[in-house]
């Protein structure tokens, strides 16, 4: 039997196990991101910052969706707590619409009692990155360095890690209303569609096509 029939097996044992082995990485690093998307999620950080900063979610005519009138809410009762002085709105203009999600986040805080000098809008960005990169410049600008991230839950974890990769000294207090924590399945989907979001923010450092929309 010549070396090279004698030697066959051997490669071939090889490629099966370098293929499980690949296989079983990819395993663990979804698992791994998947589950510390759900441990952040868990988190609420109120440690004092400067700023509370609510990521924009959809708007209609000016008004804010159940899904951003949440974070709306959750940021105004940290700002009431005292945990920052001023919260950011953010989020821009959808094709079609009329209002920005930021001025759509202003309007309503301040129809709920906020004075105007401690509510900014920043109407920029399309994406949780693009808008996290015009929140950070404005924040910059005016001295402001530490942010309370709020968004929902399962989006926490990116967020955060965008908040920090563009600059801001970011934690975050995630609202525990709304429909992306009715159901137990809108989790899971969530938890499912972050940790692909977030993975692929890590290996490209852009975000996922607005067309996802995961941002």
């Amino acid at each position: 039997m010549s070396a090279q029939h004698r030697g066959g097996p051997s490669i071939g044992r090889f490629l099966r196990r370098l293929a499980l082995g690949v296989v079983l990485i990819a395993v663990l690093v979804v698992g791994g991101t998947g589950i510390r998307v759900w441990q952040v999620a868990r988190l609420d950080d109120r440690s004092h910052a400067d700023v509370v900063v609510v990521l924009g979610a959809a708007q209609y005519a000016g008004r804010p969706s159940p899904y951003l009138e949440a974070r709306l809410a959750h940021a105004k009762n940290l700002y009431d707590e005292g945990v920052a002085p001023r919260i950011i709105t953010s989020g821009g203009q959808g094709t079609g619409d009329t209002y920005t999600e930021a001025d759509a986040g202003a309007r309503w805080l301040l129809e709920q009692g906020m004075p105007q000098n401690r509510v900014v809008a920043v109407a920029e960005g399309r994406s949780t990155l693009g808008t996290l990169r015009a929140v950070s410049a404005v924040a910059s600008a005016r001295g402001w360095t530490s942010a309370v991230i709020v968004s929902d839950p399962w989006h926490s974890l990116r967020a955060r890690t965008m908040a920090d990769n563009v600059g801001l000294d970011a934690w975050s207090s995630p609202t525990r209303s709304g429909p992306a924590v009715w159901t137990r399945e809108t989790q899971a989907s969530y938890i499912f569609r972050e940790t692909g979001a977030l993975l692929y923010y890590r290996l490209s450092k852009e975000p996922v096509s607005d067309s996802s929309g995961l941002g």
